[in-house]
């Protein structure tokens, strides 16, 4: 069973940049693909980026495709979303996430399709 702390978040202006980590814990980090999410105020939580079990293959939002860099450092048991060129709509709470996949065409988009989640970290960009 995975456990996953998020952390970097913070307030940036428009155009910045913020790299967010997330930790994992209580199983073997490589079994898992990874993903991050992200969800406003009173919206529905959203799908931004994913990772396979080992780095080879990513995916990404359209919204965020060419600012984001999802990645992954299985020796520390950490993934990483790099956000450049941040907007003010990319404000909210962002979460990663992990289910136990270790294919390597592994596509997971969907809320539904993780098992485990961090506790979220809030990014902020100001206008």
């Amino acid at each position: 069973q995975a456990q996953l702390v998020e952390s970097g978040g913070g307030m940036v202006q428009t155009g910045g940049s913020l790299r967010l980590s997330c930790a994992a814990s209580g199983d073997t980090f490589s079994f898992y693909a990874m993903g991050w999410f992200r969800q406003a105020p009173g919206k529905d939580r959203d799908f931004v980026a994913a990772i396979t079990w080992n780095g080879d293959t990513t995916y990404y939002a359209d919204s965020v495709k060419g600012r984001f860099t999802i990645s992954r450092d299985n020796a520390k048991n950490t993934v990483y979303l790099q956000m450049d060129g941040l907007k003010p709509e990319d404000t909210a709470v962002y979460y990663c996430a992990a289910v136990r996949d270790f294919s390597y065409s592994a596509r997971y988009t969907r809320v539904y399709e993780y098992d485990y989640w961090g506790q979220g970290t809030q990014v902020t960009v100001s206008s």
